[in-house]
């Protein structure tokens, strides 16, 4: 068997789309799952995700940093909000040019007419998951104190190349699988 050979039956190629909430984290386990029993070393993921649930978010980050397989993220459009956070358990971390991040602090709708001791645990839930998400940033991401002002109140979004600069990515580079390679779409 060649280096070649055995390089294309360890690798695999995926996209996973969508928002990020518990339909999607089963997806993932289900689909780690079948790349585990297949024997898939390497996992290349192409993200296109908007956002959603922080808590879904940040299971799927802790599952992917962990996993026995290695995960190459690459955002071809628009990686956003708790997505950023799923897309940093990539071992490496691609962006093509056009793409875009987003990151920003959690929010939340309070009932009408809601009491303030209702606000008050919302206000603690939202604390509580922007020093989950922002402790995740900081251990792979290295931004401006001007990026980091614009994120304390603000939506921050970065360009590909400031991704690469802040160190969100290491290079500026397309998802492209190799042809004859079997895309699945998780």
């Amino acid at each position: 068997m060649t280096e070649e050979s055995a390089t294309k039956e360890t690798d695999a190629y995926f996209t996973l789309s969508g928002d990020v909430n518990s339909d999607m984290v089963y997806r993932v386990f289900e689909a780690v799952a079948n790349m585990t029993e297949k024997g898939i070393d390497t996992a290349h993921l192409l993200v296109q995700s908007n956002g959603g649930y922080v808590s879904d978010g940040l299971c799927l980050y802790n599952f992917l940093a962990n996993s026995p397989i290695k995960f190459v993220m690459y955002n071809g459009g628009a990686v956003a909000s708790i997505a950023v956070i799923l897309f940093l358990a990539g071992k490496q971390r691609f962006a093509s040019e056009t793409a875009r991040f987003m990151v920003h602090k959690s929010h939340a709708t309070a009932s009408p007419g809601a009491r303030p001791d209702a606000l008050n645990i919302i206000v603690e839930g939202l604390r509580a998951d922007d020093a989950r998400t922002e402790s995740i940033l900081r251990k792979h991401v290295t931004l401006t104190p001007e990026q980091w002002a614009v994120h304390q109140y603000s939506d921050l979004h970065l360009t590909a190349t400031d991704a690469k600069t802040a160190g969100m990515v290491e290079a500026i580079a397309d998802f492209a699988p190799p042809k004859g390679f079997h895309l699945t779409n998780i």
